[in-house]
Order: structure tokens, then sequence, then C-alpha cells
């Protein structure tokens, strides 16, 4: 199935187009990296967001057995990206010093040993506390991922690939809520409460997959055993030349890529990106279960968003692309995604707040995939490593913030709609800002790099 679905997304809807410029050996290798690397990191994150959310159905039992608030569940949910955010860079440098794939893997044991432990806290001290000690140990993993794609696929592929390593958000709303509201269910069972059960029998896999990692990754095309020769040195010659065509406009140290404007500003966006997805996403099994559902209900309503946000983050990226754009596909993105979760919060039947929350969801991961191209237009090596850990760590803040406002809005009011209009209001604001100024950058980008320019002749 993700095999399948992996070719699609590399050689179709687009294989049409890709017949007259697409070399025999560059469909071959792009098809050969693509079946090796995507369906083992999409698996990882999908582990990794459902051991990061997982919380949002833990609380549905957690915060009365803990005896949390709303604004000590939303800060102690936020607490997370506080160690994340901080050990971002110092993470993805060392990735880049020790290599990708052995670095990847240390993450994962850490994150899962965290994750599980969630289970034993026993109170508002102890939930911040490993919420603390979990950042810190999957920090690096998302923007290390990230940066290891820029080390496999050329520019014409990035937004497609990073919309397939992207869909185990989705996919892990889709498969993850069911499970996380069942596991609920657990309530005794071994005198354990069903959210301990959840975050147990959720953070395992994380530790059982590092091996895995190891075994099938590659820091590169030049260690990858398993490409032919000619593959392997197409893809090498592919990824160096792109490199030196950025580099013949501006080479950037990694100092000058952690205080680059331009990657600081792409940070500011990421973060209203990140605050509007985190914003539902912490509140969301709550928000459902406000109808008067079941746990499982609530996690089978829950999974909808997931179904349509899979999709529309395939095709947001694939149209990318095609069109080889990257700055208004990010900012319309998050611009529909915050009109949409507005007037969420302005209605009141219930399956309409769910048909547009479902969009807002859909179009805030629809943004990643074109926004995650950008960088890599620009920076390479190790100021790519650098530049993207810094948009990531800053961005990520997002998540501290989000969950927080809403958490005290919702104890001062009793209520998520003002918390979450805040949001959506912030969230359309930045992308008209993002819009207007990514039109200036691109016109300047065009006049100025010859790595733009290399494009021409990439399939579509």
């Amino acid at each position: 199935m993700i095999s399948g679905d992996i070719d699609m997304a590399i050689s179709s809807p687009v294989a049409v187009s890709l017949q007259p410029v697409c070399s025999e050996i560059e469909r071959r290798t792009m098809r050969k990296a693509s079946r090796r690397l995507i369906p083992v990191l999409m698996l990882c994150y999908f582990v990794a967001y459902l051991d990061r959310v997982n919380i949002s159905f833990a609380a549905l039992q957690m915060n009365k057995h803990l005896g949390l608030s709303s604004a000590a569940y939303g800060l102690g949910a936020g607490l997370f990206f506080v160690t994340y955010c901080l050990l971002e860079v110092p993470s993805n440098l060392l990735l880049h010093k020790f290599g990708a794939t052995r670095w990847i893997a240390r993450i994962m044991v850490s994150w899962g040993v965290c994750a599980s432990a969630m289970a034993f806290v026993q109170g508002e001290a102890s939930f911040y506390l490993v919420r603390l000690l979990f950042g810190a140990a999957e920090a690096g993993f998302y923007p290390g991922v990230l940066y290891f794609l820029t080390l496999w696929f050329p520019a014409a592929y990035r937004a497609r690939v990073i919309s397939l390593f992207l869909a185990a958000i989705p996919i892990s709303g889709i498969l993850g809520s069911p499970l996380s509201g069942a596991l609920l269910m657990l309530n005794g069972l071994g005198g354990l409460e069903g959210w301990q059960w959840l975050f147990i029998l959720e953070g395992v896999p994380a530790i059982l997959l590092a091996p895995i990692v190891l075994r099938v990754l590659s820091d590169g095309p030049a260690d990858a055993t398993w490409l032919d020769d000619d593959e392997r040195a197409w893809l090498t010659e592919i990824l160096a030349d792109e490199a030196k065509a950025k580099e013949a406009v501006k080479t950037y140290s990694v100092r000058q890529a952690l205080t680059n404007p331009w990657v600081l500003f792409l940070a500011f966006v990421y973060f209203s990106n990140v605050v509007l997805l985190n914003g539902v996403q912490f509140f969301l099994p709550q928000i459902v279960k406000g109808f008067g559902l079941t746990d499982l209900q609530t996690g089978l309503v829950v999974a909808l968003p997931s179904l349509l946000a899979l999709g529309t983050l395939i095709w947001w990226g694939l149209r990318s692309d095609r069109l080889k754009e990257r700055y208004g596909h990010a900012a319309i993105a998050n611009l529909v995604a915050g009109v949409a979760l507005l007037l969420a919060m302005l209605v009141q039947e219930p399956i309409l707040r769910i048909a547009l929350i479902s969009i807002a969801s859909a179009f805030t991961l629809a943004f990643t995939a074109p926004f995650w191209s950008i960088p890599g237009t620009f920076l390479s090596r190790g100021a790519a490593a650098g530049g993207i850990a810094v948009i990531s760590g800053l961005g990520v803040s997002g998540g501290l913030v989000a969950p927080w406002v809403v958490g005290v809005t919702r104890d001062m009011t009793g209520d998520f709609r003002i918390g979450l209009g805040g949001i959506a209001i912030f969230g359309i604001l930045i992308a008209v800002v993002f819009l207007v100024l990514g039109r200036h950058r691109v016109a300047h980008d065009v006049a100025q790099s010859a790595f733009v320019q290399s494009w021409k002749g990439t399939p579509q």
C-alpha cells in the first residue's frame, strides 16, 4: 500500500509530464530511494506524532485522576516544546557531525522511554517534569529528517517527498485516534488506568523501530550499497551540482544561517502554523466529547479531520512541485486554515463545526510540504542543518503558546472558542504578511539564483 502510494506520488499523476524530460536512470533512482527511505521515515514519524499528541486522549481520564485544570493541562502539554525548542539546533548539528542514521535511532530510543514514562506521573509537578524530558528526548527528530531528505532528494522532488513523510501526521490521526480511544477502555487491567496503558503501549514502538532505522537508512547516496553504481553516481552528482549552484550565489556558514533574517522570519511563519495546529490538536478530543459522545466514539470522530488532511497534504505537495512554487502555496494554505478555524468557532452546529475544523486541519498540514522546501533553496550542507533546526526550534515554540492560551481562556470563560478564535486571527494575519513578503523574495531569488534556474529541465 505505502509502496504503491509512493510510486504514484513520484510518478503519477504527473507521469505524462515526466516522460519527455526525465531520464530512465532518474526514474529508477528516485523510485528506489523513495521505496527504501520514505516508508520507514513515515512509520517513525507516525509513532512520534502519536506519542506527542496522545496526551489529548489521555486527558479525558488523566485530568480528573490527577486533578489537573485546563490551564495546568495546557501548560504541561506545551512544556514538551520548551526543551524541544532549546535542543533542536544542537541536536541537528550533532546529527550533521555523527550521521543522520545513528542520531535518529538514538532519538527514537530516548523518546520511547520518556513517552512510556508518562504513564507514571503522579501530579502536576511530575507531569511537567516528564513532558520537559520528553521534549528533550525527541528534539532534533523532525528537523533531522527534513535535513536528511535534502541529502537524498533533488529540489524538484522535495515537496512531494516531504508531503509523503508528513502524511504520517494525518495517518496517526486516522489510525491513532480510534486506537487511543480504545486503549482508554483498559481501565483496571493490571491495576493500571486506561490512560496509563495508552502511554505505555504507544511508547514502546519507538524503541523497537531504532534497529530498523540503523539497518534500512543510509546517510547519503554515497553510502547506499542498495543503489547500482550508475544510480549512485547520478544522484551524487545531481545533489553536488545543486549545492554548488546555491553556493555560487552565496555561501552561508552555520553561524550566518543561524542568524539570517530570512531564516528567522521563516521561523516566525512556522510558529504561526504550529500555533494553528496545536491549538486544535491538544483540545479536539475534549471539544468533540463535549457533544455527548463516549471515549471510543470521540476517537472515531476525531479521526475525520485526518482523513481530509491526508489527501490534501499529498495533493498540495505535488501541486507545489509541479508548478515549482513554494511561498504562495505555503501562505495560502495557512490563510485557508486560519479562516476555516475562525468560522468553526463562530458556528454552533456540531457537524458544521467538525467540517470546518477538518478543513483547518487539512490546510494547516498542507502548509508544511511547500514551506519545508524553501530552506533548501538557499542553504546547503551544515548551514542547511543549522537553518532548518532554527526554523523548527523557534517555530515549534508555538506548541507551548497555543495549548496554554486555549487552556487559560477555557478556565476563564468555560469555552474553547475564544482562545481558538484568537489563534485563528493570528494565523490569518501572518499568512497575509508571508504572502506579500514571499512574492518579493521569489522575485529576488529568480533574479539572482542560479539554483532556481537549475530547476528547469527537472521533472514536474
